[in-house]
This record gives C-alpha cells, sequence and structure tokens, in this order.
C-alpha cells in the first residue's frame, strides 16, 4: 500500500472542485481509498445541496474510480481506543474523524486531509494538502 492513499472529507470536496495542489497530490497515488464514514459526510452534503442528483452522481462516479472501506468490528475497537485516548487528555475531534482515523491506523494507509487535530491521533500516518 505504498503511496496509496486514503481521503477524508475536506480532500474529495476539493478534489471536486478541482483545487489544483489536491488534484496533483491525489493524481501521485496507485490506489485511492474512501472510508465509507466518508462518502456518508459527502451524500449528507448532496442531499442538502441544490443539485442533488449532479453531486450525488460525482460522489458515485468518485467511488467506482476508488476502494471503499467499510467499517468492522477491528475498525470498532480502534475507533473506542482512539476516542478514549482523545477524551482522556481533553482533546476530543468530531466522532467521523475518529472513524476515518481508525480506518487509516487499521488499513495502515496515508491520510490525506486538510484537519489538523488527525496530529493528536497516534499511529496513523497523516498527510496535509
Amino acid at each position: 500500500m505504498a503511496g496509496d492513499l486514503l481521503l477524508d472529507t475536506n480532500i474529495v470536496i476539493a478534489l471536486l472542485a478541482v483545487d489544483q495542489k489536491v488534484v496533483r497530490r491525489v493524481a501521485l497515488a496507485p490506489m485511492i481509498y474512501l472510508p465509507a464514514v466518508v462518502v456518508g459526510e459527502l451524500c449528507f452534503g448532496a442531499h442538502k445541496s441544490l443539485q442533488v442528483a449532479g453531486n450525488l452522481q460525482r460522489i458515485d462516479d468518485l467511488v467506482l474510480r476508488s476502494t471503499v472501506l467499510a467499517c468492522d468490528l477491528d475498525t470498532a475497537r480502534i475507533y473506542g481506543e482512539i476516542k478514549q485516548q482523545l477524551q482522556a487528555r481533553g482533546a476530543p475531534i468530531p466522532d467521523n474523524d475518529i472513524w476515518i482515523a481508525a480506518v487509516a491506523r487499521q488499513h495502515q494507509i496515508l491520510l490525506l486531509t486538510r484537519d489538523l487535530h488527525f496530529q493528536r491521533i497516534g499511529g496513523i500516518n497523516v498527510e496535509f494538502c
């Protein structure tokens, strides 16, 4: 999985908006992974938009070019560990981001994001773009 990327929601939004920095970075990856949680966040955003069908189609197109990683029992266990560690330090982050981090740790895939709070989580490789 060297060079592969796991995309955070904000990176996918930038990719769909054709942010050239993100487009260039993602183009370098041999394989793109999307946590199912990210797909859910994107679908939520699409359903709130004025162009629901078009935005859902753009998400579907990206999903077809990626591998979606679902949460399973191992992911859930990692999620619980991460959430407890963050809570013990008084440094909570949004729950969906904990799920994304759990997927990154479980599969040992580099997470591409714009959210600096992922720095608070040990055991994951993060790149900010």
